[in-house]
């Protein structure tokens, strides 16, 4: 089958970064799905193990989100057959998306929204897990009742545009975004934020000025060692900070006793990494947000299609993600 590998840590202006290969067709284990991989994007993780996972000459390939077409089954498996239409993230120990075939452990796969072409479909996975984790499994944001305020910081990537999104159509919380120019500030209202404000300036003074009482949730996306201060500020009184991102200085949590506020870290990895007792959790949150999509109260986060599924184009939207300026989601599709 073809596939996009890489075989050592290297930049990804590098030509041998990402490259083009074949590689064995893989056979799906008990509780496995074999997916044909019709459309794939990209996320931070793919180039973060990049730069710093070196295979030492191994075939290793990236990916962890895709859209495609069950091919064949293990011998446990009971929620997928041959011809299902589904999406996935994947899990962080075993080969990824960007191959022409992949095996994925049904507990952690979804069917496709059906209003949704691979493409799009292929944009939301890792992102809408992410965000629904962080939101109700991890910070416990009430889908019934009043829900307070919830701040986003970085509302324009992959993660913050689906969490805008659940956050204002399954909560009653007044939204609040963080984007720094124009064009992700109009990004952020369109996915449905009450009040943008920008992160390069006075974090503080302008939430302050929308929520004078504080805030009861923080979603921190990126750069949460350079807004943490903000943040802590920023929290009510046994308030909630939940993050994604690897910080790159220590956070001094210490900061957060007097408030008792709690901190939660979210990573999308864990149930299938640990093969914990909810692992199937991951397939009903990929089942409601389908749901959702066909509902029409979510909507796909695609913001751009690089193309076919090859090692040029997957070194066009690493450099892009590298770049911090991606809005929304970098998608590829077909080999």
């Amino acid at each position: 089958m073809k596939a996009v590998v890489y075989r050592k840590s290297l930049p990804s202006s590098d030509p041998q970064s990402l490259v083009d290969a074949e590689l064995p067709e893989p056979a799906p284990e008990a509780r496995d799905v074999l997916v044909r991989v019709e459309a794939i994007s990209v996320n931070p993780v793919d180039t973060k193990i990049r730069q710093r996972v070196d295979p030492q000459g191994g075939d290793k390939v990236l990916g962890w989100d895709a859209a495609g077409t069950v091919v064949a089954v293990g011998g446990e498996v009971s929620l997928f057959k041959p011809g299902d239409a589904v999406y996935y993230a994947g899990a962080i120990d075993r080969a990824g998306s960007n191959a022409q075939f992949q095996v994925v452990d049904e507990r952690i796969v979804g069917r496709k929204p059906t209003s949704l072409d691979f493409a799009q479909a292929a944009a939301l996975p890792l992102t809408a897990v992410t965000a629904w984790e962080l939101l109700f499994d991890r910070l416990g944001v009430p889908r019934q009742g009043p829900a307070g305020t919830i701040l986003v910081i970085g509302a324009a990537g992959g993660v913050g545009s689906i969490a805008v999104q659940l956050a204002r159509k399954l909560t009653s919380a007044t939204v609040i975004g963080t984007a720094s120019r124009e064009q992700t500030r109009d990004w952020v209202l369109k996915q449905g934020a009450h009040h943008v404000v920008d992160h390069r300036g006075d974090l503080v003074e302008q939430v302050r000025a929308i929520a004078p009482q504080g805030i009861d949730y923080v979603l921190s996306l990126t750069h949460t060692e350079q807004h943490f201060a903000a943040i802590v500020e920023l929290l009510k009184p046994q308030g909630k900070f939940g993050l994604i991102d690897d910080p790159a200085a220590p956070l001094d949590i210490v900061k957060l006793k007097q408030k008792s506020i709690s901190l939660h870290w979210e990573f999308m990895y864990t149930r299938s990494l640990f093969h914990t007792q909810d692992m199937q959790a991951q397939h009903r949150i990929l089942n409601e947000v389908a749901d959702l999509v066909d509902a029409g109260a979510l909507q796909s986060t695609l913001t751009e299609n690089l193309g076919v599924i090859n090692a040029e184009n997957l070194r066009r939207a690493h450099a892009q993600l590298e770049s911090h300026g991606t809005l929304g989601k970098v998608v590829l599709s077909g080999f």
